[in-house]
């Protein structure tokens, strides 16, 4: 079976999904998982993503 969608809906994203992590501040890197603290939303890196919630609330 073919894979032809994949990644279809980064692509939309504005600069295809990435940025900056505001966690590990790593450039060029995807931000596709969303950590939401207070009020507030963020999105962070794949490795971050387990962490972030104790590092931006502080």
């Amino acid at each position: 079976m073919a894979k032809n969608n994949r990644g279809k809906g980064i692509k939309k994203l504005p600069n295809s999904g990435r940025g900056e992590c505001p966690v590990c501040h790593r450039t060029g890197i995807k931000l596709l998982n969303e950590v939401k603290v207070g009020e507030k939303t963020y999105k962070v890196c794949k490795t971050c993503k387990s962490v972030a919630a104790k590092k931006l609330s502080a």
